[in-house]
């Protein structure tokens, strides 16, 4: 873990349980050669301290790097994704570091651009959907191709950690994130004699670019969500996505894979 040794923390300092159980584990770190970083910038290893939802904000708020090992601690005894460690077994995790050749497993991320201007990423997923309480219009394109119009509530794209998440709940299937893919899935799709979609989620290859083109009547006010963050953009026209030369490194721990993490979340 030589390497590894400039650690940057990401939490939420107002929360006094968490700021007081964090003041022991930065001390045990730096007696053994480690240094706390007060900005994440020069950190070779940034670790949220929280649930999911703070892992991908600490994504989100240092910039996706991936030059750099992100890692999650959990402070509940609930089931997580991203968090491979606890906060009451600080020690534990340490040794288990310093002491075991670790392996860095890698995650697919998406690359969105709203009308060739605004651009970011996501490590769980992409969502458009209507603001007000009406179906609203989608033209979906794969490539150059024109595939569907979609009618409905909206789309989730998910990466293949993501599919775990919010495409889950829309019957998407869970997707192996050592498959450089990305998935879509409806939300409420209107199918009639005079709509029609695919009806079902769909897998693209990374080599893939998705691109949605909203009706001109409904562009005004789309929701779009990326992760667990809403962002704010009046008169969107066109999004496009693809799958990001920017995966997300984290520790592989031993009995800690993706499908041993399916398993003790959902079965």
């Amino acid at each position: 873990m030589e390497d590894r040794r400039k650690l940057y923390f990401f939490y939420d300092e107002k929360d006094e349980t968490v700021f007081s159980k964090m003041q022991p584990i930065y001390t045990m770190l730096e007696e053994k050669g480690f240094t706390i970083m007060s900005q994440p910038n020069e950190a070779n290893a940034i670790i949220s301290v929280g649930e999911d939802g703070t892992f991908l904000q600490a994504l989100r708020k240092t910039g996706f790097r991936n030059d750099c090992l992100y890692a999650g601690v959990s402070v509940t005894d609930e089931t997580s994704f991203y968090c491979d460690f606890h906060i009451d077994h600080a020690d534990k995790a340490l040794a288990e570091i310093t002491h075991t050749e670790i392996e860095v497993r890698k995650y697919p991320t998406i690359h969105v651009t709203i009308d060739d201007e605004t651009s970011f990423y996501c490590l769980n997923e992409f969502s458009l959907r209507s603001s007000i309480i009406k179906t609203f219009a989608v033209d979906v394109f794969i490539d150059d191709l024109y595939f569907e119009t979609f009618r409905g509530d909206g789309l989730v794209v998910s990466t293949p950690t993501g599919s775990t998440a919010y495409n889950k709940s829309l019957r998407g299937a869970v997707v192996d994130p050592m498959l450089p893919c990305y998935q879509v899935s409806e939300l409420a799709s209107l199918n009639n004699n005079s709509y029609r979609t695919l009806g079902s989620p769909f897998i693209l290859s990374g080599n893939r670019t998705l691109t949605l083109r909203i009706a001109p009547g409904d562009s005004s006010y789309p929701v779009m969500g990326m992760d667990n963050e809403a962002l704010s953009i009046q008169h969107v026209e066109r999004v496009q996505i693809q799958l990001s030369d920017k995966p997300i490194k984290t520790v592989k721990l031993k009995n800690n894979s993706f499908w041993e993490k399916v398993q003790r979340t959902f079965l």
